[in-house]
């Protein structure tokens, strides 16, 4: 396998312009690859999300909270979390895991439609859009500024417990009230093309070669993938895994979480399996493209940057 990280400058992707604008009025795009002999995938920004430091560490044991935050040079500004969207090319297939944010959720995210055209991806190449569960940053970008199917040539394909979650008109009723935009927004995308929509259970061949792997918590159906095996294959994570801290401290809940304590339970075993089984992982918003590996150390796990 082979890990590359290079700059794509992009202009306007929906003009076409990029080629002939300044570079001053083009955008970089950071892009990292994982190749090997019978697949490539790309880890491609969606933007970033930002939260009050209030809000991100709200999690952390007031003891710690001081030194976590020193330990992992976090930021005690805004914090960036960033939007690693996956892309996996084999054969005639392009698959997205994911479609990012859309044009309704924060002015920082909803790039997806760029950064793919800055690496000569467009929209109608994709065949396969495989989702890791309903949340906003993955889910919105299902429909375009005028609510068409963005990914109108795709296939979709969800898992039937996270679908029948977010198309039942009780979420919306139970959700709470900090997360009803999520369910109202979720509802919208999924029934204006429920009709394409295949659904998948744990352990399914969602793709040739790739295998749903149920990681339940974050929501109530969140599913991970493998493609290939763990020698010379990927892990893709969603959102079962979101910070390097959770890494090292995966009992540690987390507020973006819909069941804390299943989702804590579910990252200890997925982050034990990561390391012993040796995958090579791709994380919807670890840094810098999200590829690495997890390492035990010390009684807890580290993730490793892939170089």
């Amino acid at each position: 396998m082979i890990v590359t990280r290079r700059l794509v400058l992009a202009g306007s992707a929906a003009l076409g312009l990029g080629a002939i604008l300044p570079l001053n009025a083009r955008r970089a795009w950071a892009v990292t690859t994982f190749k090997t002999d019978d697949f490539q995938v790309d880890s491609v920004s969606d933007g970033h999300l930002e939260f009050t430091p209030e809000f991100a560490y709200a999690a952390f044991p007031e003891a710690e909270r001081d030194e976590l935050i020193a330990r992992f040079d976090l930021s005690t500004d805004v914090v960036r979390s960033p939007l690693n969207v996956t892309l996996l090319r084999q054969g005639d297939r392009t698959i997205l895991f994911d479609v990012g944010s859309g044009p309704d959720f924060v002015p920082t995210a909803g790039l997806l439609g760029e950064a793919l055209a800055a690496i000569g991806v467009e929209r109608d190449d994709v065949t396969d859009v495989i989702f890791t569960h309903g949340h906003p940053d993955h889910l919105w970008g299902l429909l375009d500024d005028f609510d068409e199917p963005a990914f109108a040539n795709a296939r979709l394909a969800m898992g039937q417990i996270e679908f029948d979650y977010w198309t039942d008109s009780a979420t919306v009723e139970t959700i709470g009230e900090e997360r009803l935009s999520f369910a109202a927004g979720a509802m919208r995308r999924l029934t204006a093309v429920a009709d394409r929509v295949e659904t998948f259970a744990d352990g399914a061949e969602v793709a040739p070669g790739v295998r749903a792997v149920e990681t339940p918590g974050h929501t109530p159906g969140h599913m991970s993938f493998t493609i290939g095996d763990p020698e010379t294959g990927l892990f893709v994570l969603g959102d079962a895994v979101t910070t390097v801290v959770g890494i090292a401290n995966p009992d540690m809940p987390a507020g973006t979480d819909h069941d804390p304590d299943l989702a804590a339970r579910t990252r200890a075993a997925l982050l034990a399996r990561l390391a012993d089984e040796g995958w090579t992982l791709i994380g919807y918003h670890l840094p810098d493209g999200g590829i690495g590996r997890i390492e035990r150390a010390g009684g807890t796990f580290a993730f490793v940057q892939e170089t």
